[in-house]
């Protein structure tokens, strides 16, 4: 099976594109076919997207036409719920329980932002004697979206879902390693009815598809979630017609555990927050802070757990933790682990490639973890995005908040502790976007997500993600014109 792109409303093979093989990462199998998208498609797709966007279909539908068809899209997603978890979990590795939520999250959202936009589309106040002030959501126009491949379908919905409400026209770029589930996404769409040009997808290389969005001037606005790096290319491209850009960027995220609190309970949060989808989550707590007192008990129990997980295939039921997405990001995370031990890192559990029976063809890699680990060090500096976790100890909650906000990245952070006045007083000082207290990796649409510092700019998710894909316009209106004589004659 081949995976095509969209554009305008109709299915299209590139003519002259890069042939790419799609490949099961639990087994290195060959499971798709695709041909990436060159310059001219992505500028037709552009092109569809401003023609419809310009002609006012669209954003000028009303807000109950625009909720009535992304609630059936929501409902087509959960009628195709197996099947799309199925190509998730065979494009992305993830198990197959994971990937069944994502799916569900993602008809969830489609109903989140259907039903918001339902609501009240502005504020008004009056802030002088005779005069009106209302505030409203204007949509920005065409929206060029860039999304990775940890979440292939789900982070695609996060963007799709809002710029749709919000009465924006899209231009999305998947993955090229992982775009199935966004071909299946654009079916539906063709399905449900959507206006030739409001969804368009095309699928290829970042360097050719993502930068011809952001260099666009007939592109509005770019999202785009993924590495620190990728984003300085797109931000100085997208500063030709200084289109809006948001991002959500990488995260070294700590998660504090002060020795007050249930040692049980904060080894089981900190397995769930760092080995949850193989750690490839920019979320995810990749350094443990703990307590020295308890330090040596914490991970004694740690390793003990990690050590346990079963890692396989995702259509193993007994699968605890899927592989890595693909070799090439495989051999990053090793590369990493190497790093860590050359400078002096100790591994306290894991560091190798998993070769087991069935398990060799894939791109499995054990969980790990490094104790002895000083705060210059790259792998407490630098985004692994894999299975890798530093635990440190710190002496006490100065430290503690200072060794956690040691890093160029703000996107998330938790602390465990039975007082409940320094857990609010330590999440306070701790500078990054999506925090926790006594939990982790929980996240609702009602809720604003994004970073500090190097971690993105702008939030996805709730009405601030909604605010995200609009131009926000204030209109003032006289109820009693009368002459101000500013001027005498």
């Amino acid at each position: 099976m081949n995976l095509n792109l969209y554009i305008k409303g109709k299915w299209h093979t590139p003519t002259n594109g890069q042939n790419r093989e799609i490949v099961n990462p639990a087994n290195g199998e060959v499971i798709f076919h695709t041909v990436d998208g060159n310059k001219d498609d992505v500028q037709a797709a552009i092109q569809a997207a401003r023609s419809s966007f310009d002609q006012r279909d669209w954003p000028e539908m009303t807000s109950a036409q625009r909720s009535r068809l992304l609630m059936e899209v929501a409902d087509r997603i959960e009628k195709q719920l197996d099947t799309l978890a199925e190509l998730e979990m065979l494009d992305n590795g993830k198990p197959l329980h994971e990937a069944k939520i994502d799916v569900q999250d993602a008809a969830d959202c489609f109903r989140y932002y259907a039903s918001i936009i339902r609501k009240s589309n502005g504020k008004t106040f009056n802030p002088a004697p005779n005069l009106e002030t209302v505030v409203v959501r204007e949509p920005i126009g065409v929206c060029g979206l860039i999304v990775p491949w940890n979440f292939p379908l789900l982070m695609g919905v996060w963007k799709i879902a809002a710029a749709l409400a919000a009465g924006n026209t899209i231009v999305l770029k998947p993955s090229e390693v992982t775009p199935i589930t966004a071909v299946k996404l654009f079916e539906i769409f063709a399905d449900t009815g959507f206006p030739a040009g409001v969804v368009n997808l095309v699928m290829g290389e970042g360097k050719i598809v993502g930068n011809e969005l952001a260099i666009s001037h007939d592109v509005d606005m770019v999202s785009f979630t993924g590495g620190t790096e990728t984003v300085r290319q797109i931000m100085k491209a997208a500063s030709g017609n200084l289109k809006k850009v948001s991002l959500e960027l990488g995260g070294k995220s700590p998660n504090i555990i002060f020795a007050d609190t249930d040692i049980e309970l904060a080894v089981d949060y900190a397995l769930y927050g760092i080995y949850y989808g193989a750690g490839q989550i920019c979320s995810a707590a990749s350094r443990i802070l703990v307590e020295e007192s308890i330090y040596d008990a914490f991970v004694d129990r740690f390793v003990a757990r990690a050590s346990k997980i079963t890692v396989g295939p995702g259509n193993n039921p007994d699968t605890e933790m899927g592989p890595l997405v693909s070799e090439e990001h495989m051999q990053k995370v090793l590369d990493y682990i190497r790093i860590g031990q050359e400078e002096g890192a100790r591994l306290a559990c894991g560091g190798n490639r998993l070769r087991n029976t069935g398990l060799s063809a894939g791109y499995f890699v054990e969980p790990t973890a490094f104790i002895d680990v000083e705060q210059n060090m790259r792998i407490v500096q630098e985004e692994v995005f894999g299975p890798v976790v530093t635990i440190q100890k710190f002496t006490d909650e100065t430290e503690a908040i200072e060794l956690a906000n040691g890093t160029r990245y703000g996107l998330a952070g938790a602390v465990f502790t039975n007082d409940g006045n320094r857990a609010w007083r330590v999440i306070k000082k701790i500078k990054a976007g999506i925090t926790w207290i006594n939990t982790y990796h929980e996240n609702y649409y009602e809720a604003p997500w994004g970073g500090y510092k190097e971690s993105g700019i702008g939030r996805s998710l709730s009405e601030t993600g909604l605010d995200e894909f609009s131009e926000l316009k204030q209109i003032n209106i006289n109820l009693q014109p009368d002459m101000i004589n500013w001027f005498r004659e």
